[in-house]
């Protein structure tokens, strides 16, 4: 019997399902280490094909077993060559890099190309998977829609625009069964393995500190608040389906390309952007809850609709068994902890994360680093066992997920919680007040104020419900 899309597709979701309560064959069992049968294609499509999402684009297309058959962008084409991405943005560049690539195996091979990624989904009933790399308010509309369509999703950090919606993608990906994998890449490093196991293993002791920066800067630095004018929309660009849940405001420069991150209405800010890489490793190794507590100062000019220049967030974890209380000390924007005495004249690199443990130091650079012993006498320490499975890369990793394979390590119920612990350090923040969280019930005693930050709002077309 010839297996439809449809019926391909409920076959993939069933054994991503399946994988979590029975074993499942290694590939090499079942036909050699590298041998993907035809029929064992995963068909993607890409929403959102700007910077990162091109990045993401190339990743997909070195998989032998993966076919980009789809990709969707509110713009057909611009240009990278202000931002560190270079190059050029867009469906028609993202359609003529898929076409090129899988032609070379596939001549003649075609990839289709949409504006709306509503449209894409309705219409592409051979898609297995989706992959969002959109600016992050789009994020929860598009991870929802592909889950409850039956697909598997990858979406880049982080995973939702507001804390509400962490919960909301977490659960309907729980409901679904289906295969979700977040895009902090650094989760898959070897390096943030042997840190984790490092401090499981207690190399430097109880740990009840943790400081972590970016040397990240604004992308409007002059700026101060909204931008004024309404200059002429560019054209291809799709304005108003790039705004999608948000209020409809003037197209500016100052949001796109790339640069929306410095508004509350579309981004997080350097919290909302490598907050779920660079607290991924504390989290990870110490098994860190909700807060209890957090404060977070600005610093620079900020205001309801732009984040200041840079910020230092306290959040204050309870102890979790025998593992003590922490303090861990967030910092962006150029700032930086000082340096503890074990690490002796060591320079901080403009990203990291420290461990100050009761024998010890570990630092390790951002994204997955590999760690660091101080002082000198720790140097010599051997690494613990390997005891955390080590990963086939991440994009590997969530298309295995997809076939049935092990779910992916950033899973979208890991994701969600280092969504949530950015966002926290972001509500206290344009609060302007330290905050206790009570996250059972998804709010801040006594600051009925905070429930717009925490929920958000949508404009009519765009619930999420």
């Amino acid at each position: 019997m010839k297996a439809t899309p449809s019926t391909r597709r409920k076959f993939l979701r069933a054994a991503s399902t399946a994988a979590t309560a029975f074993t499942v064959l290694p590939r090499h069992v079942l036909g050699g280490p590298r041998f993907v049968p035809p029929s064992e294609r995963v068909n993607v499509g890409v929403v959102g094909v700007g910077g990162r999402g091109l990045q993401n684009l190339r990743a997909l297309l070195d998989l032998a077993d993966v076919r980009v058959t789809a990709v969707a962008d509110p713009a057909r084409e611009f240009s990278l060559e202000a931002f560190y991405y270079k190059g050029a943005g867009g469906r028609a560049p993202a359609r003529a890099a898929v076409e090129k690539r899988h032609g070379e195996s596939e001549p003649g091979f075609r990839c289709a190309e949409y504006e709306d990624f509503r449209v894409m989904l309705d219409r592409e009933k051979s898609l297995d998977a989706v992959l969002c790399a959109t600016p992050d308010h789009l994020h929860a509309a598009i991870s929802l829609r592909a889950l409850r369509s039956g697909r598997h999703v990858y979406c880049e950090k982080p995973l939702t625009h507001n804390l509400w919606e962490a919960r909301e993608v977490a659960r309907v990906a729980r409901e679904t069964g289906l295969a979700t994998q977040t895009g902090n890449q650094g989760h898959s490093t070897v390096g943030i393995r042997e840190t984790v196991e490092h401090i499981r293993a207690g190399t430097i002791g109880a740990v009840r500190e943790v400081h972590v920066w970016v040397g990240t800067r604004r992308w409007n630095p002059t700026l101060t608040a909204r931008p004024e004018g309404a200059p002429p929309v560019p054209d291809g660009l799709n304005w108003d389906l790039w705004l999608g849940p948000r209020e409809p405001r003037a197209f500016h420069p100052a949001y796109h390309p790339v640069a929306w991150r410095d508004f509350w209405a579309f981004g997080g800010s350097s919290l909302g952007d490598f907050g779920c890489h660079d607290l991924d490793c504390a989290t990870w190794a110490l098994d860190l809850p909700a807060p209890s507590r957090v404060h977070a100062v600005g610093a620079g000019p900020m205001d309801a609709e732009i984040a200041p220049h840079g910020i230092i967030v306290y959040y204050d974890f309870p102890a979790r068994g025998p593992l003590p209380a922490v303090r861990l000390t967030w910092y962006d924007g150029g700032l930086k902890p000082a340096v503890p005495a074990a690490m002796g004249s060591f320079p901080l690199p403009g990203r990291g994360v420290i461990f100050v443990g009761e024998k010890g130091v570990i630092q390790c650079d951002g994204a997955g680093g590999a760690p660091r012993l101080f002082p000198e006498s720790l140097r010599g320490t051997p690494k613990p066992p390997a005891t955390l499975r080590r990963s086939q890369g991440h994009h590997r990793d969530w298309i295995d997920a997809c076939k049935g394979g092990e779910p992916a390590g950033s899973h979208f119920t890991y994701g969600a919680h280092l969504t949530e612990l950015a966002h926290l350090g972001n509500l206290s923040l344009r609060l302007k007040r330290p905050i206790a969280w009570d996250a059972a019930n998804l709010r801040v005693p006594g600051v009925p104020e905070a429930d717009a930050i925490i929920r958000g709002t949508y404009r009519p077309g765009w619930e999420l419900t």
